[in-house]
């Protein structure tokens, strides 16, 4: 089933000009970040986490104070600061012991390491942490072992380390907690040694580690993938890198790791694990992250090898250039002249890109970069920062396949974007879950007429995020419906009314049960509306989905293009109104839908 999702965009806004450099075979990239050193923050100590929220930087590890403008700040393993200016911020939570990861969700930052305290209250190698005010959420939880790798996604916060349990719970290396409640979730799958890398795509949670075995299964050396929902090993991936992996970065694409071993190596791959491109280094990479279609690379390195043959100690055998703890490589594996070259000899930790700012962050144990001094963390900005905007682009921002509930009737957004749908119901109705596939489906009321008939509708609460305004816009859905079950109009799902400010809806017209995509924009009162000649009412799941590209508007039904029809180019929908599944609202008149829903999903850009 489909579940889909990646982080929301910021609200940022950088000025910069990307740096054009040229790859070893002489093609130019765009898009590169410069090599030059932004200004920013040291730190007295290591740091071994980055991350970025918005125009924010947050970054852990074990130093006491940072040194903002010439003038040290005491700052206890945890500080923030500005990605632009490098301003310190105050921000000052205090853990009393390392910090080794970050993540962040919302308006949380989340911490895992050696700690038993933060901010003088227990938190035992983990906490929440207001990303504004610095103070603890009421999440707290006792772990058994050394956390060392966080990621978050699906509604959950994953993480991974050398772990044994949770509060008493058995949890061999691998855990997840749920972002809203901050309860432990009953994700559990397992490793035979230690996690030190995570990474959320789509549908998946890529591990990365020391491990021979992921749920017991042999085929999972070192790097492995399981269900962001399940834990269930996905077995279409199969990779098996030659040495222990120490960092992990997804797209589209696939899945970037950087290894340790026999010098080290950043290798991509594919979904399915075949290699697309391997580069080796002279030392262990340690850190990666990729932004606009390049790979960034750190570690405690000093030079990339020119092939991919190395000796017995890691030298390169075949040739060499600089590459001083930080390198770059384009989306076919060559080696870009991107050099900022870091001392040290840890090197760098931790990568985090910005795509909002067009930007990365290193840390480690590095104290200059290039000629400057940069003591332990290192910005640099230049790429190609996304436009300002009030909504997330190429994203899906919203997505329900109905196997995760957080309580009664509420139902997890699995794009990440916590968009949670809520049962409003009228006469007694209620969900009813049937299976369907390897997870459950939503079952609507049956057909019936009159003012006492149960009404059922999933509502999410007013977001700007899922108004796509005139940009491009895909939306659909896994349904089942019986021919005893038609009615005039069924309302699937819809954003919107015709007027004040538009609409788009997927619904089933008429007793014959033919689906149709509508769409109206916020200056109109007309719909338009394109609807398929083929049934669906059946009885048998079929795959919905409406499809918006400038002027076109298209009804897909199982993969097959039925109906286009022309709209407006400049039609723009932005409602105020709720996003609901089932029916427009739980009214007597509401266009119930009566069939089952699986996998929604909404997709702008």
């Amino acid at each position: 089933m489909q579940k889909s999702g990646r982080s929301a965009v910021r609200r940022v806004l950088i000025v910069g000009v990307a740096t054009v450099l040229v790859a070893v075979d002489g093609i130019a990239l765009a898009g590169v970040v410069s090599s030059d050193p932004g200004v920013s923050p040291s730190f007295n100590g290591p740091v071994y986490a980055v991350t970025y929220r918005g125009g924010t930087v947050y970054v852990g590890g074990n130093f006491t104070s940072a040194n903002a403008g010439g003038k040290n700040v005491a700052r206890t393993r945890l500080a923030a600061f500005d990605a632009r200016t490098g301003a310190l911020l105050d921000w000052q939570p205090a853990a009393d012991a390392n910090v080794r990861a970050l993540a962040v969700a919302g308006d949380t930052v989340y911490a895992a390491g050696d700690f038993d305290h933060i901010n003088g209250i227990r938190r035992d190698a983990l906490a929440g942490i207001s990303a504004v005010s610095g103070a603890l959420t009421p999440m707290r939880h006792t772990v058994a072992g050394q956390p060392s790798a966080l990621v978050t996604g699906s509604g959950r916060l994953y993480l991974g380390g050398r772990i044994t349990g949770v509060d008493g719970w058995p949890r061999t290396n691998l855990a997840a907690f749920d972002l809203a409640t901050g309860e432990l979730d009953e994700w559990a799958p397992s490793t035979d040694d230690a996690v030190t890398a995570l990474a959320y795509a789509p549908q998946r949670i890529y591990v990365g580690g020391r491990f021979h075995k992921t749920n017991g299964i042999s085929s999972t050396l070192r790097l492995s993938a399981v269900d962001t929902q399940t834990g269930v090993l996905d077995r279409t991936f199969v990779a098996k890198p030659v040495s222990q992996v120490f960092a992990l970065a997804a797209d589209e694409a696939g899945v970037y790791a950087a290894l340790g071993g026999q010098g080290g190596r950043a290798v991509a791959y594919t979904r399915t694990g075949q290699t697309r491109w391997t580069r080796v280094f002279d030392g262990d990479a340690q850190a990666i992250a990729t932004l606009g279609g390049i790979t960034y690379v750190g570690g405690h390195f000093d030079r990339a090898c020119t092939t991919t043959n190395n000796g017995v100690k890691g030298q390169c055998t075949d040739g060499s250039v600089d590459r001083g703890k930080l390198a770059a490589v384009d989306a076919q594996g060559n080696l870009l002249q991107w050099s900022p070259k870091a001392n040290g000899v840890a090197g760098t930790r931790q990568l985090a890109t910005s795509t909002a700012l067009g930007s990365i962050s290193a840390v480690g144990d590095f104290t200059q970069v290039g000629p400057l001094t940069r003591k332990r963390y290192v910005s640099f900005a230049g790429g190609s920062p996304t436009p300002e905007k009030d909504t997330p682009t190429n994203d899906f921002v919203a997505s329900y396949n109905f196997d995760t509930t957080i309580a009664d009737g509420t139902f997890d957004d699995g794009s990440g974007h916590s968009h949670l749908l809520r049962a409003v119901t009228r006469n007694g109705a209620r969900p009813v879950m049937t299976p369907h596939g390897n997870g459950q489906a939503l079952t609507f009321p049956a057909k019936c007429t009159g003012p006492t008939c149960p009404r059922l509708v999933l509502q999410a609460a007013d977001t700007a995020d899922l108004n796509p305004g005139s940009r491009p816009l895909r939306y659909g859905a896994a349904v089942l419906l019986a021919a005893a079950g038609t009615a005039s109009v069924e309302n699937i799902l819809q954003k919107g009314h015709s007027a004040g400010g538009g609409q788009y809806t997927l619904q089933v017209d008429g007793v014959s049960g033919r689906p149709s995509c509508g769409l109206g924009g916020q200056d109109e009162t007309v719909v338009h509306r394109a609807r398929s000649r083929e049934s669906i009412a059946d009885g048998e799941w079929h795959s919905l989905e409406c499809r918006r590209t400038g002027p076109t508007l298209s009804i897909v039904v199982d993969d097959q293009v039925r109906a286009s029809i022309a709209v407006p180019v400049e039609l723009s929908v932005q409602s105020n109104v709720p996003f609901r599944v089932g029916g427009k609202d739980a009214s007597a008149a509401n266009e119930q839908f009566h069939g089952s829903v699986d996998d929604v999903w909404v997709h702008i850009g």
